[in-house]
């Protein structure tokens, strides 16, 4: 391999040459499986495209692609996903990855510089790929011949700066800061808009905030395409194939002679490739001998439009597609057929994400939907329209419907898909007789995310022609197609009985009726399918949406005229919908607004400075563990693991057939060296093995490491090891927590934190005036999706000792794991940590069995070792939050209040002990928020054959707090009453806080929640908006509305935390700290604290000590005792620790500053520190703060109110606003504390609307990565997204009276929950209307989550037809 810069480029050459970031690459070979992200990551020192989710799913390996063509002189630029993108396919291109747009030492690009000024980036980890994505658009929006924008803009439109991003996933921001940013850049952005900042204040002008904005100058961009590689291009030969196994057919008979060649040697794997994007979804492990490229092949890459209709080629990218179906032509088609042209576009742009469009060919779609029975769109939407397609087997074309495609024998290596073709819809009028008709095209989808990048729950599309009836005012539908697909069957299907139904009918209620009958009967999930009934039903409502509109209706001669005033420009029916909008909402964020008071009082403490790092994020800069350069001889480690819950383990062997090259070992139980143990894992509570032994207890736990020479071939080994399991003579596994309790499988909590009963719950219960007796509620699991998967890298050193890079919460007990495993002293071991790239709660206990086992194989074969967690083994062992179920009584007043509260809470901890027994403490100490009277609870800790969970952010409180609101809601219910007026009855005074809280309650005037409630009602004008939903509802059949205002009370626990400060001899500080930086921004918070601690000392000079404090990584033989870092609590624990090192370096500086200034006056800092170290001052250090015992403990205050629209056809539930309001004491850094209030939030948002984290009847975890586990995306956070920090004033006993913000603020989006259950209860209630439901239809359970399916079935699986029988009934 050559890396060579322009001046050393040699003349043509049939090497892979291509360009990254302006610097030459020229390769001689290459594996044609490499992809471009293994080589930006193992050979060159570009390290921002990361790997997180290896589908493209996640945009955290996004790299800017731009070809050139010499013929037109033209560069084409787009963003890929570099995770499946094949080395060998960028021959001739160019790569920009964030490092080439700027750095630390030439100066950050614009893009990087916004990204931190607006706080849009807290781990990190999708900062780079999230900054690509808004280059990208930039880079093509200044292509565009719109108007010059003003100076500092570009040609983009907030529209556009949103959708860049709408592919990327960011688990810390919740997206709001991301948007920001990203809006900055737009030509038509309203700078008011535009969110909290660090460029200017609230009040500025226009003017004064566009001059602080980084400039963007638009007119000196960076080169996307080096000269060089332009000559190169013009004069290079093709690569050569047979070295590279890369085939390049320029043409079809290219192709043919190809595809014979390989037939010809049997047993030659070939595979045809244009994007590769198709082993994101079905991830291969064969091995191919050669590789065939199509994208040179000018037939399978045109498009041809004549007055038949379009032709396209199969090597087209969807975005190419799309570009041209959307493009305006002149004449060929009538307006009706380019309508029809545009909608297919339309749909095509919610296809996964705009990065694996750019690379993704229709045809290659067609073909998995054809081989392989991917739930296609694309099938859908072009079976709907009539299309057709020819293919080549041989020598022989064959044309085809696509119908006639589908059901065909499974494409095989022999043959190709040329083109499909999108007939002239006039054709169908053709065919029609009636001359006064009009084409009406619809497609459909319901799915998690409304902006694509997430699979349907089922797509349709619908063409049909209408006219005016002769006999009747009416509608006739004279001819129609109709397509149905992504809904649990092979391929996607026309739907001939109900199309030769329909055909030639007067459309009516009854009909319509009719035909929806048929459409169920047709439309049949094969057994196996999730939610078959609920996808059934998506049909009944699409084909409804499409059709109803057209009943009744008034045709008085011209059907265009009749149709074009009921529709809604988009084709949709208004049905009602605008009565009261009093929120119109675009597809995307539409504003939000930040409230906050900056206190100056400890400076530069309480100020919104930015986060520390975030700049070398968004540049690539900043190193994770996996970006440590591999040692020499280094190897890589990957787990096999069970797929039993109990079974004996008799042995492990390999496919010798697919074993790769490069295996070293397998390490396992037996490996453990003597004196050492085999421990993976330690609390307090107990530890956990690294590896099963004789017996695997549960699916999921680590049996072997396999060791190999690279990450993927280590990989491929551990999924092709074939595991040798005997059930014979074993108990039945536990898997649920009725059978743990069945069989007595408990694990004991220790007394002195299992939670004390509060009052007599028999006597409240004989005051009440109404009990719900023994009500149900289950609570799921959730993953932690950090972006950063599990990784590690174990270092053998002098001595026996062993060093050990881990991204870990922490280090300290992963550090004594590795030492008991080894069995070496621990003085022999040493854990560095120096950022996290996402945790909440993940990298804690789960992150010690990696570091563990990559140490104890890099002990035993004396070489370097490394592992980096593919995504679905992350989510197999990751555990995840507790699931439980939960039985209550309550006893309650007429007036909505409680007088008692019983609980029976079953947890499922899985097999190891972890944190579990604290989730009893925890779920009690936010459940706690509402006086119940009296409280009385059982809890147990079940034991299952399940991997053990562990603590996930706001572990058992964000539980807690959702039971309490299940029973508000419960009891609201049975007395007919308003939630909202139940909650506020039952809210604590100070009195009841005390009994119920003790000592945690604090002062009065520190119980600032009633407070919080009234302003939030003001500030969101929540009674108000009330009334207008009320109306809105009244108005709307199919889309209802809900209102939720939920409290939250969240109490914290500060822990001992170690520092260490050190001012070297320049007066720049070096800080060390007990905690990790996670994203939460912790060094921000510690450096703020180190210049104002040493500021106390009052030097001139010392008003820039924050720019002149370091804070590095954490290292456990130089900081022990640091302890977790988790509970919202270590920023605040380690500020403290900080400012305790400070106060003693200002008691030693103190005496040495007052002489110098006796004899010299003033005294600079620098020369203070020269002085210092002449004078042998001791300018080093160390303290642990331990807080006091009767204030370690204290509690947070917040609430929330949200809105949220039901779409009751699909059970879509869309955020329309939510506004909070939380209390941080007086905020150490605002702006960190805004972005953990956000986070947290949108993070709630997954676990109570979409996160599905589930386990099969093995107890083997169902979702395995981004294709089936979705949380929030920018297209799923709150419409409108208001939060306010409240400065509740001095709080004595804490850190400058500040109050913790990580975990709290998650407890809110319960908010959004009970806002749909509301939405919900008024579609029951017009359910009830139509006599569909019984009276007690006000009283239903709301799972967690509430996905679409779980929210449509409450709302109806058959509303449709109920309905339909309702106005049948009623006419």
């Amino acid at each position: 391999m050559q890396n060579q810069m322009e001046e050393e480029r040699p003349t043509g050459t049939s090497n892979l040459v291509f360009a990254v970031n302006g610097h030459r690459f020229e390769l001689s070979s290459v594996d044609p499986s490499m992809t471009l992200l293994e080589f930006l990551r193992s050979h060159t020192s570009f390290k921002s495209v990361k790997l997180s989710c290896g589908e493209g799913g996640c945009g955290a390996c996004i790299v800017l692609l731009s070809k050139y063509d010499p013929l037109r002189e033209h560069i084409e630029d787009f963003t890929i996903s570099s995770c499946l993108t094949l080395l060998c396919s960028i021959n001739g291109c160019s790569i920009t990855t964030t490092e080439g747009l700027g750095n630390s030492k030439d100066g950050f690009h614009s893009i990087h510089q916004r990204f931190t000024g607006f706080h849009a980036s807290q781990c990190g980890f999708c900062t780079p790929g999230m900054c690509i994505s808004l280059f990208g658009a930039l880079v093509n929006a200044e292509k565009t011949d719109r108007p010059d924008p003003f100076l500092g803009f570009s040609k983009l439109t907030v529209i556009e700066a949103e959708k860049a991003i709408a592919g990327n996933l960011c688990r810390c921001t919740g997206y709001r800061p991301i948007a920001d940013a990203c809006k900055s850049f737009a030509a038509d952005v309203d700078m008011e808009d535009l969110g909290f900042n660090s460029f200017w204040k609230k009040k500025e002008s226009q003017e004064v905030k566009i001059s602080r904005l980084p400039f963007y100058n638009r007119n000196h961009e960076i080169c996307t395409f080096p000269k060089f590689l332009k000559r190169e291009v013009k004069s290079s030969l093709p690569l050569e194939s047979k070295r590279f196994s890369w085939y390049k057919p320029a043409s079809i008979e290219e192709l043919q002679s190809l595809l014979d060649t390989i037939d010809a040697n049997n047993g030659v794997q070939m595979k045809i490739v244009v994007g590769n994007t198709g082993v994101g979804y079905y991830k291969e492990l064969e091995h191919y001998d050669k590789y065939v490229d199509l994208t040179h092949i000018p037939e399978l890459s045109v498009i041809r439009r004549d007055q038949s209709g379009i032709e396209i080629g199969a090597s087209l990218t969807i975005s190419k597609v799309i570009e041209a179906l959307k493009e305006e032509w002149k004449g060929e088609f009538l307006s009706e057929c380019k309508v029809v042209f545009k909608k297919i576009a339309v749909h095509m742009e919610k296809i996964a994400s705009e990065f694996i469009r750019n690379t993704g060919s229709v045809g290659g779609n067609l073909v998995m939907a054809q081989r392989k029975h991917f739930p296609s769109d694309i099938v859908t939407i072009l079976l709907a329209a009539g299309s057709l397609v020819e293919i080549l087997t041989g020598t022989m074309r064959e044309k085809l419907t696509l119908e006639e495609f589908l059901v065909g024998a499974p494409f095989d290596s022999k043959s190709v898909l040329l083109n499909v073709k999108i007939p002239n819809c006039e054709s169908i009028k053709n065919i029609s007789p009636e001359r006064n008709s009009k084409l009406l095209f619809e497609t459909y989808r319901a799915a998690p995310r409304p902006l694509g990048n997430a699979l349907p729950y089922l797509n349709a599309a619908f063409l049909a022609e209408v006219s005016c009836s002769k006999s009747s005012a009416g509608i006739m539908l004279n001819r129609c197609q109709l397509a149905f697909g992504a809904f649990g069957t092979k391929h996607a299907i026309r739907a001939w009985k109900v199309e030769e139904f329909l055909a030639g009918k007067l459309l009516t209620i009854d009909i319509l009726y009719d035909a929806i009958k048929l459409v169920k009967a047709n439309v049949m999930p094969e057994d196996g399918t999730r939610n078959p009934t609920y996808r059934s039903s998506l049909a009944v409502g699409f084909l409804f949406a499409f059709l109803s509109p057209l009943i009744n209706t008034i045709c008085n001669g011209s059907v265009n005229r009749s149709i074009n005033t009921l529709m809604f420009n988009d084709g949709k029916s208004k049905q009602n919908y605008d009565c009261l909008d009093h929120v119109k909402f675009p597809t995307l964020l539409s504003s939000a607004r930040q409230v906050i008071q900056i206190n100056k009082e400890y400076h530069p403490v309480g100020e919104p400075v930015t986060k520390s790092g975030a700049a070398l994020q968004a540049s690539g800069e900043a190193v994770y563990v996996d970006d440590i350069p591999s040692p020499r001889d280094c190897l890589h480690g990957a787990f096999i693991y069970s797929k039993k819950p109990f079974a004996r383990v008799k042995g492990i062997e390999f496919n010798s057939k697919l074993l790769p090259a490069g295996l070293t070992a397998l390490i396992s139980f037996k490996d453990i060296p003597n004196g050492g143990e085999n421990i993976g894992a330690k609390t307090i509570f107990g530890p956990e093995p690294l590896f099963a032994d004789e017996f695997t207890r549960c699916s999921g736990e680590r049996l072997a490491l396999v060791v190999a020479d690279t990450q993927k071939h280590a990989d491929v080994a551990s999924s092709i090891a074939v595991v040798d399991y005997d059930l014979e003579n074993l108990d039945r596994p536990i898997l649920t927590v009725e059978q743990a309790i069945k069989r007595s499988s408990l694990f004991e909590v220790p007394s002195f934190i299992y939670p004390k009963q509060i009052g007599d719950v028999s006597k409240g219960m004989a005051e009440a005036d109404h009990k719900i007796i023994s009500a149900e509620i289950k609570l799921g699991s959730q993953y932690y999706f950090y972006m950063e998967n599990q990784t590690a890298l174990a270092v053998p050193d002098e001595e026996n000792c062993m060093v050990v890079y881990s991204s870990t919460q922490c280090p300290e007990f992963a550090h004594a794991v590795i030492a008991e495993c080894l069995g070496v002293p621990e003085h022999n071991v040493r854990v560095i940590t120096r950022r996290v790239g996402g945790a909440f709660g993940g990298k804690a206990i789960k992150a010690m069995p990696v570091a563990t086992a990559c140490a104890l194989a890099a002990y035993k074969l004396q070489r370097p070792v490394r592992m980096y967690l593919n995504r679905k083994t992350d989510m197999i062992m990751a555990g995840g939050r507790h699931p439980m179920k939960i039985t209550f009584s309550v006893g309650f007043k007429s007036s909505g209040k409680i007088t008692a509260l019983n609980l029976d809470i079953l947890i499922n901890a899985g097999i190891y002990l972890d944190i579990s027994p604290v989730m009893p403490h925890n779920i009690m100490g936010a459940l706690k928020k509402y006086d119940w009277g009296a409280l009385s609870f059982d809890m147990k800790v079940c034991k299952t054959n399940l991997l053990s969970r562990s603590a996930m952010r706001a572990p058992g409180e964000v539980q807690g707090s959702y039971i309490a609101e299940a029973v508000i809601e419960h009891v609201a219910s049975s007395l007919s009453m308003d939630a909202d007026s139940v909650r506020a009855i039952n809210l604590h005074t100070h009195d009841s806080l005390n009994s119920f809280y003790d000592v945690s309650a604090g002062e009065p005037l520190e119980y600032t929640l009633p407070s919080l409630w009234d302003k939030l009602a003001t500030s969101s004008s929540f009674i108000q908006r009330t009334e207008m939903i009320k109306e809105f509802n009244r108005c709307n059949l199919w889309r209802k509305r809900g209102i939720s205002r939920v409290p939250a009370v969240h109490e914290v626990m500060l822990r001992p935390t170690p520092g260490k400060v050190s001012i070297l001899s320049d007066g720049s500080v070096v800080v060390e700290v007990g905690g990790i930086e996670l994203g939460q921004g912790l060094w921000t918070k510690v450096k703020q604290m180190a210049a104002f601690g040493l500021g106390s000392i009052k030097c001139v000079g010392v008003g820039d000590l924050l720019d002149k404090v370091r804070v590095i990584e954490s290292n456990t033989l130089s900081l022990i005792q640091g302890g977790f870092t988790s509970g919202s609590t270590t920023s605040e624990s380690s500020c403290e620790a900080v400012r305790m090192c400070c106060k003693t370096l200002v008691d030693r500086l103190t005496p040495l500053k007052e002489r110098l200034q006796a004899q010299i006056g003033s005294v600079k800092w620098d020369m203070l520190i020269r002085q210092a170290y002449l004078e042998a001052v001791n300018l080093s250090a160390s303290s642990f703060f331990v807080p006091d015992l009767a204030s370690m403990r204290y509690l947070n205050y917040g609430a929330a109110v949200s809105e949220v629209e039901v779409d009751l056809l699909t059970g879509q539930t869309t955020i329309l606003r939510s506004d909070i309001i939380y209390d941080c004491g007086q905020s150490l850094n605002p702006a960190v504390d805004l972005g953990q209030i956000e986070g947290a939030f949108v993070q709630g948002i997954g676990f109570f609307m979409l996160e599905e984290y589930t386990t099969n009847s093995d107890g083997l975890v169902v979702e395995e990565g981004t294709w089936t586990y979705k949380i929030p995306t920018i297209d799923t956070i709150p419409k409108q997204f208001n939060v306010e920090i409240a400065n509740s004033g001095h709080h004595q006993n804490r850190v400058l009276s500040s109050k913790a913000s990580g975990e709290p603020p998650l407890l809110l989006a319960a908010s959004v929950h009970c806002a749909t259950r509301a939405a919900i209860r008024d579609a029951r209630q017009q359910l009830y209307s139509w006599g569909c439901i019984d009276s007690s239809h006000s009283t239903f359970n709301l799972e967690v989550p509430a996905n679409m399916p779980v929210v449509k079935e409450l709302c109806g699986l058959d509303s449709v037809e109920r309905y339909l029988q309702w106005k049948m009934s009623s006419n």
